[in-house]
């Protein structure tokens, strides 16, 4: 975790740019003005999971059926959002239907539909994973990928992961730059200052790391692409041997 901060290193240069007193261990610190630091450290750091799909807060996630299940599931502990078509029913090799609407979901319901049901579907209500048809068949295995609200590493147990820092030595998981822009921002704002400049600052940062956070395509004006697809009829699907087990 060398190229990520603690909170007291990511308090310490804040207050620095601020103007506020330098101090050892912020996180436990008696002032005013860096007590209220530590609060909007936790804000922003809760801000920022939900502004964008970070590659270090994404998280998967297995459930697999029994036919005497309900068919709703509990989310993970540290669900925050599921990352759109992610869903996957690994038993069948498709696809997981869905997020049904409301409508959708009582519709499939009424019209009793569970028996000619091919492939399962899923909505999120009430804080429940839920999977039709209900009850579902044994064995499947359903899959998706979601983001964390955990954006803090505890120090005092290496490998848990936190809504808000705890201890001083706590690690952040965001790149330091990214959160210290928006922390000295918020603290401007809170104290009416003009923050202007600081939010600049943190948009441009916020924009440069968005872009760079995963890769990026190849982009070609050619009508040939340099990238190499899945499944092409052309380049690495086979001529027979279709429909044979």
């Amino acid at each position: 975790m060398g190229r990520y901060a603690t909170v007291n290193e990511v308090l310490r240069d804040v207050a620095l740019e601020v103007g506020l007193a330098k101090e050892t261990a912020p996180f436990d610190s008696v002032n005013a003005a860096i007590q209220q630091l530590v609060g909007l450290l936790d804000i922003a750091g809760q801000e920022l999971v939900e502004l964008h799909e970070w590659q270090i807060l994404n998280k998967k996630h297995q459930i697999t059926t029994l036919s005497t299940d309900t068919g709703e599931y509990p989310l993970p502990d540290d669900y925050s959002y599921m990352i759109n078509q992610t869903g996957w029913d690994r038993s069948n090799h498709v696809p997981l239907g869905g997020p049904l609407s409301s409508q959708i979901w009582t519709y499939l319901e009424g019209r009793d539909l569970v028996n000619q049901t091919i492939y399962a579907s899923f909505r999120l209500t009430e804080g429940v994973f839920s999977i039709f048809p209900q009850p579902p068949p044994d064995g499947l295995n359903i899959h998706f990928e979601y983001i964390s609200r955990n954006w803090v590493e505890s120090a005092e147990t290496p490998g848990d992961y936190l809504d808000r820092a705890s201890v001083g030595a706590d690690v952040v998981l965001y790149e330091p730059i990214l959160i210290k822009r928006l922390l000295k921002a918020k603290f401007l704002e809170s104290k009416g200052f003009d923050s202007s400049a600081a939010r600049a600052e943190f948009d441009t940062i916020f924009n440069s790391r968005t872009g760079k956070d995963e890769g990026a395509a190849i982009l070609s004006v050619s009508r040939t692409s340099k990238g190499y697809p899945y499944l092409t009829p052309y380049g690495n699907t086979g001529d027979t041997g279709y429909g044979v087990s």
